[in-house]
């Protein structure tokens, strides 16, 4: 009987007592103001929210939590209400008691006394700062993404004005643009992996460089390096026409040969830190190989696009089976601050193959 009795008195309590409880413990701000824009109710979300305990909120007006330059919209709500309105959810910006501001989604429905009579408004406030803040991020990704692409166009458009002139076999056009635009998709999916935050020099190497085989005729050694996402994309442009010519003329071509890939951090003639970078690969010169000499898109790359991309300078030199090109460019221009990491010409890996 005493468990029932309990139970029946919960089924019968006041839906006033329900409905305080359940506003109460809302997660949304909820109160209530009179025609005037006193306050009348103040819940423990609103406290959260605004700063402001019950009792210092309840008997105030509700200006006290909008931004001067918004005060006219307390008036067209109250004008509403009179009517009987109900103002559906909006975004707006109140203040809270620290005068911070705090963007929120409001409803304003209007109160109604037994008589039928408008007496207030109470008012449901979510705060959606999170929700701006997610907004804010996406328009600035959107707008990235949207550069990039941009960026990425004007480089395949270069591809295929250079390639076009220097080729004049449709099918060899063709395999050399594919291989091109791969190449660039490679560096982009290394960006997008690390969310556009990057990527390691080493990773950028060994991911170029894949393609061809022959890992073991390939060591690299230098500093641990994150680059920038332009470094990573004109960087990964020179690796795959260094990759290509030595794949067909070089160390990894069929000829036995060997790659080594370096790069240390230096104090330039101005003082500022740069980086310098050397591909290095010898291959034995058989009778009736000849090495092409012919300067085409790649060789615009290494000797031009690529340093000029990362205000720096490169040479590219050859001879009978040897090849070099060295990278000199400003650190700031290659890699990816990081905040109270000092890196050094010693901060280095040892050398070791793919």
């Amino acid at each position: 009987m005493t468990e029932l009795a309990g139970i029946g008195a919960l089924t019968v309590a006041p839906a006033g007592a329900w409905l305080a409880a359940i506003v109460d413990s809302s997660f949304d701000a909820i109160i209530s103001k009179d025609l005037n824009s006193v306050i009348t109710s103040w819940n423990g979300a609103a406290q959260r929210m605004f700063g402001y305990t019950s009792e210092e909120a309840v008997g105030r007006s509700i200006l006290m939590l909008i931004p001067d330059h918004l005060r006219d919209e307390e008036a067209d709500i109250i004008g509403r209400v009179r009517n009987g309105e109900r103002v559906a959810s909006y975004e707006t910006v109140r203040r809270r008691k620290d005068g911070t501001l705090v963007a929120v989604s409001l409803t304003v429905s209007p109160i109604r006394n037994e008589a039928g009579e408008i007496i207030g408004a109470s008012k449901i406030a979510r705060d959606i700062t999170a929700t701006k803040e997610s907004e804010r991020r996406i328009r600035l990704l959107m707008r990235e993404v949207n550069h990039r692409v941009k960026n990425q166009f004007a480089v395949i458009l270069s591809m295929v004005r250079e390639t076009g002139r220097r080729s004049t076999d449709p099918r060899e056009f063709e395999e050399l643009i594919r291989a091109r635009i791969m190449a660039l998709s490679r560096s982009h999916d290394l960006l997008v992996n690390s969310e556009w935050a990057g990527a390691s020099l080493f990773d950028l190497i060994q991911e170029h460089l894949k393609p061809f085989g022959h890992e073991d005729r390939i060591s690299l050694s230098g500093p641990l390096l994150t680059l920038q996402s332009n470094a990573v994309q004109n960087l990964g442009m020179a690796f795959h026409e260094l990759g290509t010519n030595s794949s067909k003329y070089g160390a990894l071509s069929g000829a036995a040969g060997r790659l080594e890939i370096t790069w240390q951090i230096v104090t330039g003639v101005s003082g500022g830190r740069e980086i310098h970078l050397l591909w290095d690969e010898t291959s034995p010169v058989h009778a009736g190989q000849a090495e092409s000499t012919r300067k085409g898109f790649g060789t615009i790359v290494l000797q031009r696009v690529t340093p000029q991309s990362l205000n720096g300078s490169a040479v590219l030199e050859r001879s009978a089976g040897h090849l070099t090109w060295e990278l000199t460019a400003p650190l700031d221009s290659i890699i990816v601050p990081q905040l109270g990491v000092e890196i050094t010409a010693t901060d280095s890996v040892p050398a070791f193959g793919l």
